[in-house]
């Protein structure tokens, strides 16, 4: 598989960062739906393969690891799709800036478009794919949501915060390796294990939790809005 140096991948984010911020408003927020979105499917994908019990508790990493194994398959569909996120946008079009490809005017409208649209897009997997159609309001898959959804809610604002630092910055890697490759087993490759590995060490993704907590808390009104976005969102954003 052919790749790319990392100045060559430099020049790439670069442009494609430059990209990111000339495209409108309007497209950035569908863009960034259809990111928000995705993620949840790669979220909702790796509750329904990690619910139950049959985890062995001599290996407390197991059910972790399956959980990040299936989860990448959201990027993969970000990447390759052509979505905006959020997350990874906090990469591209700040290198533009930086090496004066873009303004930071352009920046700002990239990333409150995506991240707004990111929003919309992970609740509205989680109430009208998780919850409207039932598949997460059956056990085991119902009771591990909404556990996932109270671990979440219950770290402190720097434990949270620390944790999303972590996991961006092994998206931003899984990114700037998969901008190394130009065909597409080469970037889902590249995406694999830097993701896989954020999941497995408990980091906290933003967008991700868009899609975790809101379906936690369409079952229990244990976890308020307010948790949600004070407890959560905005440390790990």
């Amino acid at each position: 598989m052919p790749y790319k140096a990392p100045t060559a991948i430099m020049e790439t984010v670069s442009a494609v960062g430059q990209g990111k911020t000339e495209i409108t408003w309007n497209k950035v927020l569908v863009l960034g739906f259809l990111a928000g979105a995705y993620i949840a499917f790669g979220g909702f994908l790796a509750v329904i393969a990690a619910a139950g019990d049959p985890w062995p508790r001599e290996l407390p990493g197991l059910q972790k690891l399956v959980f990040g194994a299936v989860f990448p398959v959201g990027l993969m569909l970000v990447v390759i799709g052509g979505a905006e996120l959020f997350t990874g946008n906090c990469m591209y079009p700040t290198i533009a800036c930086l090496n004066k490809r873009s303004s930071w005017r352009g920046l700002i409208k990239n990333w409150t478009g995506s991240y707004i649209g990111n929003f919309i897009g992970g609740i509205f997997v989680a109430y009208f794919l998780g919850i409207g159609t039932g598949l997460l309001l059956k056990e085991p898959w119902m009771s591990y949501i909404t556990e996932i959804a109270r671990a979440k809610c219950g770290f402190s604002f720097t434990q949270a915060f620390l944790r999303g630092v972590g996991c961006n910055w092994l998206v931003c890697l899984a990114l700037w390796l998969a901008s190394g490759s130009d065909d597409i087993i080469g970037k889902i490759f590249a995406i694999q294990f830097p993701i896989m590995a954020f999941v497995v060490l408990g980091f906290e993704h933003s967008v991700a939790n868009m899609f975790f907590i809101p379906a936690g808390m369409f079952i229990t009104n244990e976890i308020s809005w307010r948790m949600f976005l004070l407890n959560n969102l905005l440390p790990v954003t």
